[in-house]
Protein backbone atom coordinates (compact mmCIF):
# COMPACT_ATOMS: atom_id res chain seq x y z
CA UNK A 1 0.00 0.00 0.00
CA UNK A 2 1.32 3.33 -0.85
CA UNK A 3 2.85 5.13 2.75
CA UNK A 4 1.01 8.18 3.24
CA UNK A 5 0.88 11.16 5.97
CA UNK A 6 4.78 11.33 6.73
CA UNK A 7 5.99 14.15 5.38
CA UNK A 8 9.78 15.41 5.20
CA UNK A 9 10.84 18.79 5.94
CA UNK A 10 14.12 20.53 4.91
CA UNK A 11 15.26 23.11 7.83
CA UNK A 12 18.79 23.89 7.75
CA UNK A 13 18.93 22.17 4.44
CA UNK A 14 17.83 18.94 5.71
CA UNK A 15 14.40 16.69 3.98
CA UNK A 16 12.86 14.64 6.54
CA UNK A 17 9.78 13.19 5.48
CA UNK A 18 7.77 15.08 2.91
CA UNK A 19 4.18 13.93 2.95
CA UNK A 20 3.53 12.08 0.06
CA UNK A 21 1.16 14.65 -2.02
CA UNK A 22 -1.09 14.48 -3.97
CA UNK A 23 -4.49 15.79 -5.12
CA UNK A 24 -4.29 13.89 -8.10
CA UNK A 25 -7.54 14.33 -9.28
CA UNK A 26 -6.56 18.39 -9.82
CA UNK A 27 -3.93 17.32 -11.82
CA UNK A 28 -3.89 19.09 -15.08
CA UNK A 29 -4.63 17.21 -18.01
CA UNK A 30 -2.84 16.42 -20.67
CA UNK A 31 -2.06 14.46 -23.91
CA UNK A 32 0.53 11.62 -22.80
CA UNK A 33 2.28 9.61 -25.61
CA UNK A 34 1.83 5.83 -26.05
CA UNK A 35 4.94 5.05 -23.70
CA UNK A 36 3.04 6.83 -20.86
CA UNK A 37 -0.10 5.51 -20.71
CA UNK A 38 -1.14 2.57 -18.48
CA UNK A 39 -4.56 1.38 -17.17
CA UNK A 40 -5.68 0.83 -14.01
CA UNK A 41 -5.56 -2.56 -14.15
CA UNK A 42 -1.90 -2.03 -14.90
CA UNK A 43 0.90 -4.05 -12.94
CA UNK A 44 4.27 -3.94 -12.38
CA UNK A 45 7.23 -6.82 -10.54
CA UNK A 46 8.10 -6.22 -7.40
CA UNK A 47 11.36 -8.15 -5.91
CA UNK A 48 13.28 -8.19 -2.65
CA UNK A 49 16.14 -5.65 -3.09
CA UNK A 50 18.99 -7.98 -2.01
CA UNK A 51 21.26 -4.53 -2.60
CA UNK A 52 19.33 -3.47 0.92
CA UNK A 53 19.90 -6.07 2.85
CA UNK A 54 23.70 -6.35 2.23
CA UNK A 55 25.56 -5.40 5.66
CA UNK A 56 29.24 -6.87 5.03
CA UNK A 57 30.74 -6.88 1.51
CA UNK A 58 34.35 -8.10 1.84
CA UNK A 59 36.50 -6.37 -0.73
CA UNK A 60 37.66 -9.63 -2.48
CA UNK A 61 34.13 -10.38 -3.34
CA UNK A 62 33.43 -7.06 -4.15
CA UNK A 63 33.10 -7.02 -7.90
CA UNK A 64 31.04 -10.41 -7.86
CA UNK A 65 28.28 -8.48 -5.76
CA UNK A 66 28.44 -5.97 -8.32
CA UNK A 67 27.99 -8.09 -11.02
CA UNK A 68 25.07 -9.59 -9.07
CA UNK A 69 23.22 -7.12 -8.68
CA UNK A 70 23.39 -6.07 -12.16
CA UNK A 71 22.37 -9.48 -12.91
CA UNK A 72 19.69 -8.98 -11.06
CA UNK A 73 18.26 -5.50 -12.11
CA UNK A 74 18.64 -6.97 -15.72
CA UNK A 75 16.32 -10.18 -14.72
CA UNK A 76 13.66 -8.32 -13.24
CA UNK A 77 14.30 -5.61 -16.26
CA UNK A 78 14.07 -8.53 -19.20
CA UNK A 79 10.98 -10.32 -16.93
CA UNK A 80 8.78 -7.05 -16.90
CA UNK A 81 9.08 -6.80 -20.59
CA UNK A 82 8.28 -9.95 -21.64
CA UNK A 83 5.08 -9.56 -19.02
CA UNK A 84 3.73 -6.47 -20.50
CA UNK A 85 4.53 -7.40 -24.37
CA UNK A 86 1.17 -9.82 -23.37
CA UNK A 87 2.87 -13.16 -24.48
CA UNK A 88 0.81 -14.77 -21.69
CA UNK A 89 4.21 -16.61 -20.95
CA UNK A 90 5.03 -17.47 -17.44
CA UNK A 91 7.77 -14.83 -16.10
CA UNK A 92 8.13 -15.42 -12.65
CA UNK A 93 9.19 -18.86 -11.98
CA UNK A 94 11.93 -18.50 -14.65
CA UNK A 95 12.40 -15.32 -12.82
CA UNK A 96 13.01 -16.93 -9.85
CA UNK A 97 15.54 -19.59 -11.04
CA UNK A 98 17.48 -17.02 -12.08
CA UNK A 99 17.47 -15.39 -8.86
CA UNK A 100 18.20 -18.18 -7.25
CA UNK A 101 21.42 -19.02 -9.31
CA UNK A 102 22.91 -15.25 -9.20
CA UNK A 103 21.71 -14.53 -5.25
CA UNK A 104 24.24 -18.18 -4.34
CA UNK A 105 26.85 -16.86 -6.59
CA UNK A 106 26.82 -13.47 -4.45
CA UNK A 107 26.68 -15.19 -1.26
CA UNK A 108 29.16 -17.95 -1.92
CA UNK A 109 31.38 -14.78 -2.72
CA UNK A 110 30.71 -13.20 0.37
CA UNK A 111 30.96 -16.27 2.12
CA UNK A 112 34.81 -16.75 1.50
CA UNK A 113 36.01 -13.78 4.09
CA UNK A 114 33.24 -13.54 6.41
CA UNK A 115 30.11 -15.05 7.98
CA UNK A 116 27.68 -16.43 5.12
CA UNK A 117 24.30 -14.06 4.50
CA UNK A 118 22.28 -17.21 4.15
CA UNK A 119 19.02 -14.98 4.47
CA UNK A 120 19.82 -13.41 0.99
CA UNK A 121 18.77 -17.07 -0.27
CA UNK A 122 14.84 -16.42 0.56
CA UNK A 123 14.74 -13.43 -1.71
CA UNK A 124 14.82 -14.96 -4.90
CA UNK A 125 10.58 -15.28 -5.27
CA UNK A 126 9.03 -11.84 -6.55
CA UNK A 127 5.52 -10.87 -7.44
CA UNK A 128 3.63 -8.89 -9.81
CA UNK A 129 2.13 -5.61 -7.97
CA UNK A 130 -0.93 -3.66 -9.32
CA UNK A 131 0.47 -0.51 -10.09
CA UNK A 132 -2.14 1.50 -7.92
CA UNK A 133 -1.36 -0.30 -5.12
CA UNK A 134 2.34 1.41 -5.12
CA UNK A 135 3.89 4.69 -3.70
CA UNK A 136 3.25 7.54 -5.66
CA UNK A 137 0.46 5.77 -8.10
CA UNK A 138 -2.12 8.47 -7.11
CA UNK A 139 -5.18 9.16 -5.71
CA UNK A 140 -4.06 10.04 -1.81
CA UNK A 141 -4.41 13.24 -0.61
CA UNK A 142 -1.03 13.95 1.27
CA UNK A 143 -0.45 17.37 0.99
CA UNK A 144 -0.88 17.85 5.14
CA UNK A 145 1.14 20.07 6.55
CA UNK A 146 4.64 18.43 7.84
CA UNK A 147 5.35 18.05 11.49
CA UNK A 148 6.82 21.57 13.34
CA UNK A 149 10.37 21.79 13.77
CA UNK A 150 13.83 20.95 12.32
CA UNK A 151 12.98 17.17 11.43
CA UNK A 152 15.98 15.81 9.23
CA UNK A 153 14.47 12.30 8.81
CA UNK A 154 13.61 8.79 9.48
CA UNK A 155 16.45 6.57 10.30
CA UNK A 156 16.63 4.47 7.44
CA UNK A 157 17.76 1.09 9.42
CA UNK A 158 14.03 1.13 11.44
CA UNK A 159 11.19 -0.97 10.28
CA UNK A 160 13.62 -2.42 7.72
CA UNK A 161 13.59 -6.26 9.29
CA UNK A 162 10.01 -5.89 9.30
CA UNK A 163 9.41 -4.72 5.40
CA UNK A 164 11.74 -7.37 4.71
CA UNK A 165 9.97 -10.08 6.39
CA UNK A 166 7.29 -9.13 4.60
CA UNK A 167 9.20 -9.29 1.46
CA UNK A 168 10.29 -12.39 1.69
CA UNK A 169 7.06 -13.76 2.10
CA UNK A 170 5.93 -12.10 -0.47
CA UNK A 171 8.64 -13.79 -2.81
CA UNK A 172 8.17 -17.06 -1.18
CA UNK A 173 4.41 -16.83 -1.78
CA UNK A 174 3.67 -17.08 -5.69
CA UNK A 175 0.47 -19.65 -6.23
CA UNK A 176 -1.66 -17.25 -8.26
CA UNK A 177 0.67 -14.82 -9.89
CA UNK A 178 1.83 -16.02 -12.91
CA UNK A 179 -1.91 -15.95 -13.63
CA UNK A 180 -1.72 -12.06 -12.46
CA UNK A 181 1.06 -11.76 -14.59
CA UNK A 182 -0.15 -12.84 -18.10
CA UNK A 183 -3.53 -10.62 -17.43
CA UNK A 184 -1.60 -7.76 -16.66
CA UNK A 185 0.61 -8.35 -19.76
CA UNK A 186 -2.53 -8.09 -21.99
CA UNK A 187 -4.24 -5.10 -19.81
CA UNK A 188 -1.30 -2.79 -18.84
CA UNK A 189 1.21 -0.78 -21.38
CA UNK A 190 4.86 -0.48 -19.93
CA UNK A 191 6.43 2.99 -19.38
CA UNK A 192 5.07 6.00 -17.56
CA UNK A 193 4.36 8.12 -15.86
CA UNK A 194 0.61 8.41 -15.24
CA UNK A 195 -1.18 11.25 -15.58
CA UNK A 196 -1.45 10.50 -12.03
CA UNK A 197 1.82 11.26 -11.26
CA UNK A 198 1.41 14.83 -11.73
CA UNK A 199 0.14 17.54 -10.00
CA UNK A 200 -0.49 21.70 -10.46
CA UNK A 201 1.41 23.13 -7.80
CA UNK A 202 -1.23 25.41 -7.07
CA UNK A 203 -2.98 23.18 -5.39
CA UNK A 204 -0.81 21.91 -2.95
CA UNK A 205 -0.99 23.23 0.38
CA UNK A 206 2.19 24.67 1.97
CA UNK A 207 3.88 21.67 3.84
CA UNK A 208 7.60 22.87 4.55
CA UNK A 209 9.71 26.02 5.73
CA UNK A 210 10.04 28.80 3.87
CA UNK A 211 12.58 28.29 1.04
CA UNK A 212 15.48 28.13 0.46
CA UNK A 213 14.97 26.00 3.66
CA UNK A 214 16.04 27.94 6.58
CA UNK A 215 19.40 27.82 8.16
CA UNK A 216 19.79 25.51 11.77
CA UNK A 217 18.25 27.62 14.79
CA UNK A 218 18.94 27.26 18.24
CA UNK A 219 21.34 28.42 20.78
CA UNK A 220 24.12 25.25 19.60
CA UNK A 221 23.39 25.20 16.13
CA UNK A 222 26.11 25.73 13.29
CA UNK A 223 24.35 28.27 11.49
CA UNK A 224 27.28 28.29 8.69
CA UNK A 225 26.95 27.33 5.01
CA UNK A 226 29.43 26.14 2.51
CA UNK A 227 28.67 26.19 -1.06
CA UNK A 228 30.39 24.37 -4.10
CA UNK A 229 29.99 25.58 -7.70
CA UNK A 230 30.57 22.67 -9.90
CA UNK A 231 28.60 23.47 -13.20
CA UNK A 232 25.37 22.22 -14.96
CA UNK A 233 26.68 19.31 -16.51
CA UNK A 234 27.79 21.87 -19.14
CA UNK A 235 30.72 19.27 -20.92
CA UNK A 236 27.80 16.51 -20.97
CA UNK A 237 29.02 13.75 -18.54
CA UNK A 238 26.91 10.99 -18.66
CA UNK A 239 26.75 7.43 -18.50
CA UNK A 240 24.88 4.95 -16.78
CA UNK A 241 27.13 3.18 -14.33
CA UNK A 242 27.06 3.40 -10.65
CA UNK A 243 30.68 3.39 -9.34
CA UNK A 244 29.09 3.07 -5.29
CA UNK A 245 26.90 0.34 -6.32
CA UNK A 246 27.94 -1.52 -8.77
CA UNK A 247 31.72 -0.55 -8.92
CA UNK A 248 33.68 -2.44 -11.85
CA UNK A 249 30.10 -2.94 -13.85
CA UNK A 250 29.27 -0.73 -16.76
CA UNK A 251 25.64 -0.09 -17.23
CA UNK A 252 25.28 -1.28 -13.48
CA UNK A 253 22.36 1.34 -13.00
CA UNK A 254 20.28 0.55 -15.89
CA UNK A 255 19.36 4.30 -16.40
CA UNK A 256 21.58 7.40 -17.28
CA UNK A 257 23.12 9.60 -14.32
CA UNK A 258 23.95 13.20 -14.73
CA UNK A 259 27.49 14.24 -12.63
CA UNK A 260 29.24 17.24 -12.00
CA UNK A 261 32.27 17.44 -10.16
CA UNK A 262 34.75 15.09 -10.70
CA UNK A 263 35.44 14.36 -14.56
CA UNK A 264 36.93 10.73 -13.98
CA UNK A 265 33.32 9.44 -12.59
CA UNK A 266 32.57 5.89 -14.13
CA UNK A 267 32.19 2.58 -13.14
CA UNK A 268 35.70 1.87 -12.83
CA UNK A 269 36.65 5.45 -11.10
CA UNK A 270 38.49 3.93 -8.07
CA UNK A 271 39.84 6.07 -5.05
CA UNK A 272 43.20 6.88 -6.70
CA UNK A 273 41.88 7.43 -10.07
CA UNK A 274 39.40 10.17 -8.45
CA UNK A 275 42.01 11.80 -6.73
CA UNK A 276 44.19 12.18 -9.76
CA UNK A 277 41.55 14.06 -11.56
CA UNK A 278 40.61 16.95 -12.92
CA UNK A 279 37.01 18.44 -11.49
CA UNK A 280 34.31 21.06 -13.05
CA UNK A 281 34.25 22.51 -9.47
CA UNK A 282 36.08 26.26 -8.77
CA UNK A 283 37.44 25.52 -5.65
CA UNK A 284 39.38 22.33 -6.25
CA UNK A 285 36.75 19.92 -4.69
CA UNK A 286 37.07 16.83 -6.86
CA UNK A 287 33.96 15.44 -5.41
CA UNK A 288 31.82 13.38 -7.45
CA UNK A 289 27.42 14.60 -7.42
CA UNK A 290 25.20 12.29 -9.82
CA UNK A 291 21.47 12.13 -10.01
CA UNK A 292 19.14 10.30 -12.89
CA UNK A 293 18.89 12.22 -15.58
CA UNK A 294 15.40 14.21 -16.21
CA UNK A 295 14.12 13.64 -19.98
CA UNK A 296 11.60 15.67 -21.90
CA UNK A 297 8.97 13.38 -23.15
CA UNK A 298 9.59 13.84 -26.60
CA UNK A 299 9.64 9.92 -28.17
CA UNK A 300 13.32 10.84 -28.87
CA UNK A 301 15.22 7.70 -28.61
CA UNK A 302 18.31 8.10 -27.69
CA UNK A 303 20.94 5.21 -28.17
CA UNK A 304 23.35 5.03 -25.69
CA UNK A 305 23.23 2.57 -22.52
CA UNK A 306 20.51 3.44 -19.34
CA UNK A 307 18.25 5.17 -22.36
CA UNK A 308 16.20 3.71 -24.68
CA UNK A 309 17.24 -0.19 -24.54
CA UNK A 310 16.39 0.31 -21.41
CA UNK A 311 12.70 1.98 -21.10
CA UNK A 312 14.36 5.39 -20.60
CA UNK A 313 13.16 7.51 -23.68
CA UNK A 314 13.34 11.17 -23.64
CA UNK A 315 15.58 14.10 -24.80
CA UNK A 316 17.73 15.03 -21.56
CA UNK A 317 17.17 17.89 -20.15
CA UNK A 318 20.24 19.94 -19.04
CA UNK A 319 19.62 21.68 -15.38
CA UNK A 320 19.48 25.82 -15.44
CA UNK A 321 21.02 25.38 -12.11
CA UNK A 322 22.99 23.37 -9.84
CA UNK A 323 23.35 24.56 -6.22
CA UNK A 324 25.77 22.15 -3.89
CA UNK A 325 25.27 23.66 -0.40
CA UNK A 326 26.72 21.87 3.13
CA UNK A 327 25.02 22.77 5.74
CA UNK A 328 25.10 22.19 9.92
CA UNK A 329 23.47 20.97 13.35
CA UNK A 330 20.80 21.82 14.74
CA UNK A 331 22.79 20.97 18.12
CA UNK A 332 26.04 21.84 18.17
CA UNK A 333 28.95 21.65 15.54
CA UNK A 334 29.80 19.44 12.88
CA UNK A 335 32.52 17.37 12.22
CA UNK A 336 35.20 16.53 9.00
CA UNK A 337 33.91 14.01 6.42
CA UNK A 338 36.39 11.25 5.74
CA UNK A 339 37.61 11.67 2.11
CA UNK A 340 35.96 9.11 0.08
CA UNK A 341 32.66 8.67 1.85
CA UNK A 342 29.87 7.49 -0.41
CA UNK A 343 26.64 8.25 0.82
CA UNK A 344 23.45 7.84 -1.77
CA UNK A 345 19.93 9.33 -1.01
CA UNK A 346 16.74 8.49 -2.05
CA UNK A 347 16.01 5.31 -3.36
CA UNK A 348 15.58 4.05 -7.06
CA UNK A 349 13.09 0.87 -6.37
CA UNK A 350 11.07 2.94 -3.62
CA UNK A 351 8.19 2.38 -5.88
CA UNK A 352 8.23 -1.62 -5.76
CA UNK A 353 10.62 -0.77 -1.84
CA UNK A 354 8.05 1.37 -0.25
CA UNK A 355 9.18 4.49 0.93
CA UNK A 356 11.00 4.72 4.16
CA UNK A 357 14.47 5.71 1.86
CA UNK A 358 12.89 7.72 -0.42
CA UNK A 359 14.24 11.16 0.68
CA UNK A 360 14.24 13.17 -2.84
CA UNK A 361 11.23 16.06 -3.00
CA UNK A 362 10.01 18.22 -6.05
CA UNK A 363 8.78 21.48 -6.31
CA UNK A 364 8.65 24.67 -8.33
CA UNK A 365 11.03 27.86 -8.02
CA UNK A 366 8.36 30.13 -6.12
CA UNK A 367 6.83 27.81 -4.33
CA UNK A 368 8.93 26.08 -2.45
CA UNK A 369 7.18 25.64 0.79
CA UNK A 370 4.98 23.04 -1.19
CA UNK A 371 7.17 19.59 -1.12
CA UNK A 372 6.14 16.69 -3.27
CA UNK A 373 7.69 13.39 -2.75
CA UNK A 374 5.51 11.30 -5.02
CA UNK A 375 4.40 13.48 -7.55
CA UNK A 376 5.81 15.66 -10.36
CA UNK A 377 5.03 18.89 -10.13
CA UNK A 378 3.12 20.75 -12.81
CA UNK A 379 4.55 24.86 -12.49
CA UNK A 380 3.27 27.77 -13.35
CA UNK A 381 4.58 29.97 -16.75
CA UNK A 382 7.64 31.27 -15.61
CA UNK A 383 8.61 28.84 -12.51
CA UNK A 384 11.24 26.04 -12.83
CA UNK A 385 10.87 22.38 -11.54
CA UNK A 386 13.01 21.94 -8.37
CA UNK A 387 14.55 18.74 -7.29
CA UNK A 388 15.99 18.71 -3.91
CA UNK A 389 18.15 16.21 -2.52
CA UNK A 390 19.11 16.46 1.18
CA UNK A 391 21.90 13.64 2.42
CA UNK A 392 22.47 12.22 5.66
CA UNK A 393 24.08 14.52 8.58
CA UNK A 394 24.98 11.40 10.72
CA UNK A 395 27.85 9.11 10.54
CA UNK A 396 29.32 6.08 12.57
CA UNK A 397 32.62 7.60 12.77
CA UNK A 398 34.46 4.78 11.57
CA UNK A 399 33.17 3.16 7.80
CA UNK A 400 33.41 5.80 4.27
CA UNK A 401 30.58 3.42 3.11
CA UNK A 402 28.82 0.24 4.14
CA UNK A 403 27.38 -3.28 2.53
CA UNK A 404 24.17 -1.46 1.94
CA UNK A 405 25.82 2.18 1.22
CA UNK A 406 23.58 3.27 3.78
CA UNK A 407 24.60 1.27 7.53
CA UNK A 408 27.41 4.05 8.00
CA UNK A 409 25.44 7.15 7.52
CA UNK A 410 21.96 8.42 9.04
CA UNK A 411 19.51 11.31 9.04
CA UNK A 412 19.10 12.90 12.92
CA UNK A 413 16.26 12.78 14.78
CA UNK A 414 13.02 15.72 14.45
CA UNK A 415 15.32 17.40 17.16
CA UNK A 416 18.15 17.54 15.17
CA UNK A 417 20.12 15.32 17.21
CA UNK A 418 21.91 12.07 15.58
CA UNK A 419 21.73 8.49 17.37
CA UNK A 420 23.95 6.89 19.84
CA UNK A 421 27.12 6.39 18.05
CA UNK A 422 26.83 8.73 15.17
CA UNK A 423 28.49 12.45 15.37
CA UNK A 424 26.84 15.00 12.84
CA UNK A 425 29.09 15.91 9.78
CA UNK A 426 28.11 18.51 7.13
CA UNK A 427 24.74 18.06 5.46
CA UNK A 428 25.00 18.24 1.82
CA UNK A 429 22.14 19.04 0.09
CA UNK A 430 22.04 19.43 -4.04
CA UNK A 431 19.18 21.64 -5.73
CA UNK A 432 18.44 21.62 -9.34
CA UNK A 433 15.98 23.41 -11.45
CA UNK A 434 14.81 22.89 -15.05
CA UNK A 435 12.76 24.77 -17.58
CA UNK A 436 10.57 21.94 -18.69
CA UNK A 437 7.67 22.61 -21.43
CA UNK A 438 4.38 23.24 -20.42
CA UNK A 439 2.03 20.07 -19.11
CA UNK A 440 2.78 16.23 -18.34
CA UNK A 441 6.43 16.76 -20.16
CA UNK A 442 8.87 15.41 -18.60
CA UNK A 443 9.91 12.56 -16.42
CA UNK A 444 12.79 11.17 -14.04
CA UNK A 445 15.24 8.12 -15.38
CA UNK A 446 14.71 5.04 -13.54
CA UNK A 447 14.75 1.35 -13.98
CA UNK A 448 11.50 -0.34 -16.53
CA UNK A 449 9.63 -1.71 -13.65
CA UNK A 450 9.69 1.15 -11.49
CA UNK A 451 7.48 3.39 -14.11
CA UNK A 452 9.23 6.90 -14.13
CA UNK A 453 7.49 7.63 -11.05
CA UNK A 454 9.36 10.52 -8.96
CA UNK A 455 9.07 8.65 -5.39
CA UNK A 456 12.39 6.71 -7.27
CA UNK A 457 14.20 9.90 -7.56
CA UNK A 458 18.00 9.78 -5.52
CA UNK A 459 20.78 10.97 -5.79
CA UNK A 460 24.82 10.00 -5.40
CA UNK A 461 27.47 11.86 -3.35
CA UNK A 462 31.56 10.42 -2.96
CA UNK A 463 33.58 13.26 -0.72
CA UNK A 464 36.96 13.91 -2.76
CA UNK A 465 37.38 17.70 -1.47
CA UNK A 466 41.02 18.19 -0.15
CA UNK A 467 41.16 17.52 3.28
CA UNK A 468 42.45 21.09 3.53
CA UNK A 469 38.63 22.24 1.97
CA UNK A 470 37.00 20.12 4.06
CA UNK A 471 38.54 21.76 7.35
CA UNK A 472 37.51 25.35 5.42
CA UNK A 473 34.23 24.11 5.11
CA UNK A 474 33.50 22.94 8.81
CA UNK A 475 35.18 26.25 9.77
CA UNK A 476 32.27 28.49 7.62
CA UNK A 477 30.08 25.92 9.56
CA UNK A 478 30.72 25.76 12.60
CA UNK A 479 31.75 29.59 12.89
CA UNK A 480 28.40 30.77 11.07
CA UNK A 481 29.52 31.84 8.19
CA UNK A 482 28.18 31.13 4.53
CA UNK A 483 31.44 30.60 2.47
CA UNK A 484 32.00 29.26 -0.84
Amino acid sequence: MLIGGTALLLGGGGLAAYATTALAGNSTPGAMSGHQQHTASAITISCPDVGERLRTVPRSAQLSVSKGLSSLDKQVHDAYHKMMGGSGADVLNPLKAQRQKTIKMMVSAIAKNTKRPSYLLKMSGCTTKPVDEGAGAGGNDSTKSVQDGWYQGQNQTQGADQDQNQQDQQGQDQQGQDQQGQQGGQQGQAGGPSPDDFVDINNVQPNADAPPFAAPQGGNASTGTFTTECGRNEDGHFNSDNVIVTPGVSNGAHHTHDYVGNKATDAFANDNKLAASDTTCDNGDQSTHYWPVLRKLDGNAEQKPGAAQDANVGTTLTPATVTLTFRGSQVGQVEAMPRFMKIITGDAKAFTNGTKNANASWSCTGFEDRQLKDKYPLCPQGSQVVRTFAFQNCWNGRDIDSGNHRDHVTFSDQNGACPQGFKAIPQLVQRITYDVPQGQSFAVDSFPEQLHKPVTDHGDFINVMPDQLMSKAVDCINGGRNCT
